[in-house]
C-alpha cells in the first residue's frame, strides 16, 4: 500500500534529546513533501508550540495539516480549525479542585494555546510547557472566566512518583467522562472523551480522502498508541516506552540516531 500521509509525534520522536530536528530527518521530510506525501505533526502541544517546526520543515500552508493537543484540535497549517473537541468549564472547575485537594500541580491549555493555572506556586513543568510552546503563563482561577469558557485539555504535572500515586484516583474520578492519557512520566492529561491522536487521524483521513492503510505514524509514548492502532504502518522509536513498542508494526533507531530517516527509507519510500 502506498503511503500518502505520515503522522509525526514531536517530543521524543521528531525532536532529538536536545529538542532539535536532525538534518537526516529534514532531508527525508523534504523528499516526502516533494512526492506529495502529507506530513502531519501530531502532538500534545498546542499550535503555538508547533509553528516554528512547521516553518523549519518548510511544510506549506496549503493542503497540509496538524493535529494538536493530542487530537483536541486539528488545523490546517494556515491555522484554520478543521475539528475541535473541547471540555466545558464544569470539568475545568472539578479538575482544579482535584489538583488542590491532592496537592498536585495542574494547568489547562485553552484553544488559543495559553497555559493557565490557578497555582500561585507555579511548578517547573508548568513553566516548561509555556516555554516549549512559546505561550504565556497565566495565573487565573476558573471563576475568572465566563460560564461558556472551554478548555482544550487539563494537565497534571510534576514528579513521576506523585503522578503514579494520583493517576488511579484521577481515573476513578474522571475516567467515565474524559479521555485520560499519560503523555510521559511528568504529564497526565485529561481531554474530551472523543479525543485521541488516532481518532483525529481517522477523521482527517475521511475529510481528505486518505484511508488508514495509506497512513504511517511515528511515535514513542502511550499517547501515540491510539494512532498506532489507527494507521497501516506504525513505527516506534527505539527510545520509546515498552507500551508504545508493543503496539507498533516496526521499531526504528532512536531519535538521536537517525531513526526517522532510516524508517522513511525502509517503510515509506
Amino acid at each position: 500500500m502506498t503511503i500518502k500521509l505520515v503522522a509525526l509525534d514531536m517530543d521524543g520522536t521528531l525532536l532529538n534529546s536536545q529538542n532539535k530536528i536532525l538534518p537526516s530527518t529534514k532531508k527525508v521530510i523534504t523528499q516526502a513533501l516533494d512526492r506529495g506525501i502529507k506530513i502531519v505533526l501530531t502532538s500534545g502541544r498546542p499550535i503555538a508550540g508547533l509553528k516554528e517546526y512547521l516553518d523549519e520543515l518548510k511544510i506549506p500552508q496549503t493542503e497540509q495539516y496538524v493535529v494538536t493537543l493530542n487530537g483536541a484540535i486539528t488545523r490546517s497549517t494556515d491555522g484554520s480549525i478543521i475539528d475541535s473537541f473541547l471540555v466545558n468549564k464544569t470539568f475545568y472547575e472539578e479538575m482544579t479542585k482535584f489538583g488542590k485537594d491532592h496537592h498536585v500541580p495542574f494547568n489547562i491549555v485553552d484553544p488559543d494555546s495559553r497555559i493557565i493555572t490557578a497555582d500561585t506556586d507555579v511548578d517547573y513543568f508548568e513553566l516548561l510547557q509555556a516555554w516549549e510552546n512559546n505561550a504565556g503563563m497565566f495565573i487565573r482561577k476558573p471563576s475568572d472566566f465566563d460560564d461558556d469558557f472551554m478548555i482544550s485539555k487539563g494537565c497534571y504535572v510534576g514528579d513521576k512518583d506523585k503522578l503514579d500515586e494520583v493517576e488511579p484516583l484521577l481515573r476513578k474520578e474522571f475516567g467515565q467522562d474524559l479521555y485520560i492519557v499519560r503523555a510521559d512520566d511528568h504529564f497526565l492529561e485529561l481531554l474530551n472523551p472523543n479525543v485521541n491522536k488516532g481518532n483525529a487521524l481517522h477523521d482527517l483521513g475521511e475529510k481528505i480522502g486518505i484511508s488508514s492503510d495509506e497512513m504511517a505514524a511515528f511515535g514513542d509514548e502511550k499517547n501515540d498508541i491510539s494512532m498506532f492502532n489507527e494507521v497501516g504502518t506504525a513505527i516506534c522509536m527505539e527510545n520509546g516506552s515498552d507500551e508504545a513498542k508493543s503496539a507498533a508494526t516496526y521499531i526504528t533507531d532512536s531519535n538521536d540516531e537517525d531513526g526517522i530517516a532510516h524508517a522513511f527509507e525502509k517503510y515509506i519510500f
